[in-house]
């Protein structure tokens, strides 16, 4: 075989493994979407239900703002008699903010009082570790870094709170569901 045999050869021998190398690949497969920590909104003077065994934490939600960003025209162009543009439009930028949401107190299923001990705090510090959200020595501690990663780990989910939800201590494998 020639040299041009060779390397064409060589080539089809290259793009065929290519070729199964990329058909023996796959998507990977993200994890699924964590389910949203339920949340009741409540008047300010009313609670949750009390139920036996189960605990409530409140939190205040903050407000919801919305920005909205528009050009308006200050003065239209004007055109000559011919259409050609003798003086251009002029536009100014106008932003305003307005509430969409009003701050609210909040309420959501926490671990009961009696289970937040120490190993169930390192416990947790080693679980949010594990997801890169928190780089410190595990502690045990409700310390200011460990509830900053919680309320990360917790945000994602619709909850934007430095207290612990049920929800979340059943994700990260802290309590039974």
């Amino acid at each position: 075989m020639g040299q041009f045999g060779r390397k064409m050869g060589g080539a089809m021998g290259c793009a065929a493994l290519c070729a199964a190398l990329l058909a023996a690949c796959q998507q990977p497969r993200l994890p699924a979407a964590a389910p949203p920590i339920e949340v009741l909104r409540l008047k300010a003077d009313e609670t949750p239900p009390q139920i036996s065994g189960v605990c409530w934490a409140r939190d205040i939600a903050p407000a919801v703002i919305e920005t909205v960003t528009q050009q308006v025209a200050l003065r239209p162009e004007r055109r000559n008699a011919e259409g050609i543009i003798t003086q251009s439009a002029q536009f100014e930028t106008q932003t305003a903010q307005r509430i969409v949401q009003d701050r609210s107190p909040i309420w959501f299923k926490t671990p009961c009082p009696d289970t937040l001990t120490v190993a169930f705090v390192a416990s947790l510090q080693r679980a949010l570790k594990a997801r890169g959200l928190f780089d410190m020595p595990v502690t045990g501690q409700w310390d200011a870094p460990t509830l900053s990663a919680l309320r990360r780990f917790q945000r994602d989910r619709g909850l934007d709170s430095a207290q612990i939800s049920l929800a979340a201590a059943q994700e990260l494998g802290l309590a039974a569901r």
